[in-house]
C-alpha cells in the first residue's frame, strides 16, 4: 500500500482508493495531482480507508473545480457534526493547471476523471486525468493487446 514517488522524494504515498475502471472507460491525455478540502472527520475516515470514487467525477461551478459523487463514509466516533458522505468537495489546484483542465472539457470536449485517492505525507491527494472517453470497439482492441503482451510475456 505505500508506494514512494521518485529518488529525490521523502514523503511516502499511501492509497486510500483507485478507479481501477477509469483507465478502461477513458483514453487519459494529461495527470495532475489536486489537494482536496476537507473537514476533519472526512481525513479520519480517510485513515481508516473508508472511500471510494468509482461513481465519482469533477467538475467546474464557477471558476472553481469540485469534486462530486465522492463517497467518504462518516467517522464512526465523530459527535453529531459528523459530514455528509457525497458531499461536493473543492480542488486544491495552482492557476496554470485550472487554466489547462478548464481549456481541455471547453475546447477539446474531455473530462476530468478522478484516478486515485491517497496521503502524501500527512495531506490528502486526489490524481485527476484529463481524458476522453473511449467507444466500445477502442475497449476491446486495448483488452486484446493487452492480452497479445501478457501471452507473450508467458511464452505462449
Amino acid at each position: 500500500k505505500y508506494l514512494r514517488l521518485g529518488a529525490g522524494l521523502s514523503k511516502p504515498i499511501k492509497i486510500i482508493a483507485r478507479n481501477k475502471k477509469a483507465r478502461h472507460e477513458y483514453e487519459i491525455m494529461d495527470t495532475y495531482e489536486a489537494g482536496l478540502s476537507l473537514l476533519g472527520s472526512e481525513v479520519k475516515s480517510l485513515r481508516a480507508g473508508k472511500a471510494t470514487i468509482k461513481e465519482s467525477f469533477v467538475q467546474f461551478k464557477g471558476k472553481e473545480p469540485f469534486l462530486l459523487r465522492a463517497n467518504i463514509q462518516p467517522y464512526t466516533h465523530a459527535t453529531h457534526e459528523n459530514h455528509d458522505a457525497t458531499r461536493p468537495r473543492k480542488l486544491l489546484l495552482n492557476q496554470r493547471e485550472l487554466k489547462k483542465l478548464r481549456q481541455g472539457v471547453r475546447e477539446k470536449g474531455l473530462a476530468i476523471v478522478p484516478l486515485s485517492i491517497y496521503f502524501k505525507g500527512a495531506w490528502v491527494k486526489l490524481e485527476i486525468g484529463l481524458g476522453r472517453g473511449r467507444k466500445l470497439h477502442d475497449k476491446r482492441e486495448n483488452l486484446k493487446k493487452k492480452q497479445d503482451k501478457r501471452d507473450i510475456s508467458r511464452g505462449r
